[in-house]
């Protein structure tokens, strides 16, 4: 801090700005011959890889990877399009090989892992500098930000958002690329001695292994029904029209691999299923206040054939406003319907926020809310074995059981109000 007459001012941490890797922005590896050079220098390092790939989205349909980047200790920087290669490779199976054979640091790994497995790289060993942050008690813990608090340098953002699709990559595009794992050797090495330091080590590590072992998401039910939106929607021929445009749009998004919503945004077909258009004229009226946009005019056909469709359904094939699900009831409606289930809820929260605070990192990832409300509810008897089942680690159930048993215990509500929780 520093005093400016009677006030105290932040001071703000002074960092270094990283413009360029130390030894240069390496050329786009695009041919089979590079490639195995590429393979050779990693093989030649040792420790474990520092990797990172970008997507494209907002701007393709598919989570592809465009660009794959690869440092290891004394065997480069390597900057990988994936795109240049047909799947499955030869030579991306030479490097699953190598990188199996040490860990893998990725920042926000359920984010890239699918994309990298989706080109034959299946690491089997991995360290995840954003979760393990979470778990140290980091306040931030962006890549950005932790590269600022742990490292003392400072990485530019402005092409976090770009179309990594774009061919060819600009070069400046390529070093901010680059510099994504430029210090994630570093960056992981201190964020494993406070994980160490605090005992949290060996839970973060569990977590780590969670991740690889965890199976590939199932189809969503009804994915139509995560349309931003839905809110504003109140009768049911009004979800036939959203369900037949989220369809149509999908179809044809999948089949350009373009991103949805470049298509036609979720707020355009909440409006065009209130309003119910039937022709050209009374379609643009509807999205006018929308702001009319000339790219959801190019199928205009294709969604007035989805509304006719929609509203030409029996009745009956109309979908249910509030569909049968597994989902618990919404927390608000506990107080009052289920008192004896919220008072279980109500301590195990607090007691939950306490352990949190206890140990210094989010409740959340603590052990995940969803979980706290299901044994709340259910009220096992076996509280440990039903976290398992569940999915919860080890660590988590042997800190949180004693709390949960004791909250199971209570029948009277803790004073503070409970609305909804986050999801994870």
């Amino acid at each position: 801090m520093h005093v400016d007459g009677d006030q105290e001012l932040p001071v703000e941490p002074v960092t270094t700005p990283l413009l360029v890797p130390l030894a240069g922005t390496p050329p786009l590896i695009t041919t089979d011959s590079e490639l195995t050079r590429a393979i050779d220098s990693l093989s030649a390092g040792e420790g474990p890889f520092a990797i990172d790939a970008e997507r494209a989205s907002g701007y393709k349909y598919s989570q592809r990877a465009y660009l794959i980047q690869i440092k290891r200790t004394n065997g480069g920087l390597h900057l990988i399009d994936p795109i240049a290669f047909n799947h499955p490779h030869p030579l991306f199976e030479r490097l699953n090989q190598l990188v199996q054979t040490d860990e893998v640091i990725l920042h926000a790994s359920t984010q890239d892992l699918p994309c990298l497995r989706e080109v034959g790289l299946r690491p089997q060993r991995l360290f995840d500098t954003e979760l393990g942050g979470r778990l140290a008690g980091l306040p931030r813990v962006g890549l950005g930000a932790l590269i600022e608090t742990q490292l003392g340098f400072s990485l530019a953002k402005e092409h976090s958002a770009v179309d990594w699709s774009t061919r060819p990559l600009p070069q400046d595009w390529l070093t901010y690329a680059a510099l994504d794992v430029e210090l994630l050797v570093e960056l992981r090495e201190n964020i494993a001695q406070l994980l160490s330091a605090s005992k949290k080590l060996a839970w973060a590590e569990q977590e780590f292994a969670a991740i690889l072992e965890a199976p590939p998401a199932p189809p969503r039910k009804d994915p139509w029904r995560r349309t931003s939106g839905m809110h504003k929607i109140k009768k049911q021929e009004q979800l036939a029209i959203i369900e037949e445009l989220w369809s149509a749009r999908d179809e044809i998004a999948r089949n350009a691999d373009i991103a949805p919503g470049k298509l036609l945004t979720d707020n355009a077909i909440c409006e065009l299923a209130m309003s119910a258009p039937v022709d050209r004229k009374s379609f643009e009226k509807a999205l006018r206040p929308l702001g009319m946009r000339a790219r959801w005019l190019e199928n205009v056909d294709v969604w007035l054939s989805a509304i006719t469709h929609a509203l030409s359904k029996s009745e009956s094939l109309w979908p249910q406003l509030r569909p049968a699900s597994d989902a618990l009831p919404p927390i608000k409606m506990w107080r009052d319907k289920f008192p004896i289930k919220f008072a279980h809820l109500s301590h195990a929260r607090a007691g939950v926020d306490a352990l949190a605070e206890l140990h210094g990192m989010p409740p959340e990832n603590l052990i995940t809310p969803e979980f706290v409300r299901r044994i709340c509810w259910h009220e096992p008897q076996d509280v440990p074995a039903a976290l398992l089942e569940l999915g919860a680690r080890q660590w988590q159930i042997e800190i949180v059981t004693e709390t949960l048993k004791a909250a199971l215990r209570e029948r009277e509500p803790l004073p503070t109000l409970i609305e909804e929780e986050p999801a994870v």
